[in-house]
């Protein structure tokens, strides 16, 4: 079949490999949309991650497909079914998964190679993390189950209250998602800073009360503090994945503000915080990673009821052939989402 592997830094390349078998407990699915994401983009350019993989491996964790092959002992599933797999699983056995605490799980099973025309899904995310995807369900839609997976687990870190003013910081895929689960959460205000009018258009169709372009208004908390009578944010988001950003995301927070810092940043990078505003501000700095198997179905839930028109975030739809020119475009900020076939 035909894949994309990941060598090292914007090294990734289109390779005929074997085609998958399933081992006993496991599934393969032919993929019939692949989805990009700002992670695949950071892991591109910085050649690996600390978690989910090492080069060189098959790339990509965003598909859904039609079940094509089971292996010995897999019940409840069918070949032809329409199915989203999450791109991990926990173990449900060591000392976090007995605590419900998932995400924090250091057994996760992850997978990658969603960029390819079959994946093969390993044991325990058939058993824990495989959804049937409904028969009106767009394959491409129920692709981006795994990242609003990871923002609804953001949202439920996060103590947010109906009359709360929540900045956004990030007009990527993920910063527009969370915009769209918040507007559904009715909170006061969602101000979304990005560096692109037309992404940040999709954010004001996506629920955002305000949208800011940082590239005309750089001095983001000053704005913000601006817009809430001197205190700043009762919750700032951050979902870029750039350590200042972090700061700035803490500098745009009021006095018992909660900061959800989401996005990742680059392996052993470090923030400078005031103490001082941490201690008498009773700030809560809160890292939020993953997503667990509760927000997984709920995702695919909201996904499936089209409460959000996610749709938007899909800017084209490819060949895998056009794999290297999809990810030059992303990081030239020319597309937020494309979906991919082979």
């Amino acid at each position: 079949m035909l894949a994309a592997l990941l060598y090292g830094q914007e090294d990734l390349r289109l390779e005929e490999v074997a085609d998958p078998t399933p081992a006993a407990g496991e599934v393969v699915i032919q993929v019939e949309a692949a989805t990009t994401c700002g992670t695949d983009l950071k892991v591109w350019r910085r050649g690996g991650h600390a978690k989910m993989l090492k080069p060189p491996t098959l790339f990509g964790h965003e598909a859904a497909g039609q079940i094509v092959a089971l292996g010995a002992g897999v019940t409840g599933w069918q070949i032809g079914d329409r199915v989203v797999a999450n791109n991990s699983a926990p173990c449900m056995n060591c000392f976090f998964c007995q605590r419900q605490e998932y995400s924090l799980c250091p057994n996760l099973t992850w997978n990658n190679g969603t960029f390819a025309q079959y994946l093969k899904i390993p044991a325990p995310i058939v058993q824990h993390n495989l959804l049937p995807i409904p028969d009106d369900l767009p394959y491409e839609l129920a692709a981006m189950t795994e990242p609003l997976a990871c923002v609804l687990h953001g949202l439920g870190r996060t103590p947010i209250k109906p009359a709360d003013r929540i900045v956004v910081l990030g007009d990527g895929a993920i910063g527009l998602m969370f915009v769209a689960a918040l507007a559904e959460k009715q909170t006061a205000e969602i101000w979304l800073w990005g560096g692109s009018d037309r992404r940040l258009e999709i954010g004001k169709k996506l629920g955002a009360t305000q949208t800011f372009n940082y590239h005309q208004i750089p001095d983001i908390p000053e704005v913000v503090k601006e817009l809430t009578q001197g205190w700043g944010a009762d919750i700032v988001i951050e979902a870029t994945g750039v350590p200042s950003v972090w700061e700035t995301a803490i500098a745009s927070a009021r006095p018992g503000a909660t900061v959800n810092l989401f996005g990742g940043c680059p392996r052993d990078t470090t923030i400078t915080v005031n103490t001082e505003q941490l201690h008498y501000s009773e700030l809560t700095l809160k890292g939020v990673f993953h997503n667990t198997p509760e927000y997984v179905r709920a995702a695919l839930a909201a996904i499936a009821s089209r409460q959000h028109p996610l749709e938007l975030l899909i800017s084209e739809h490819r060949p895998l052939k056009d794999l290297a020119q999809v990810f030059n475009d992303m990081k030239a900020r020319k597309v937020i989402k494309v979906a991919l076939k082979a």
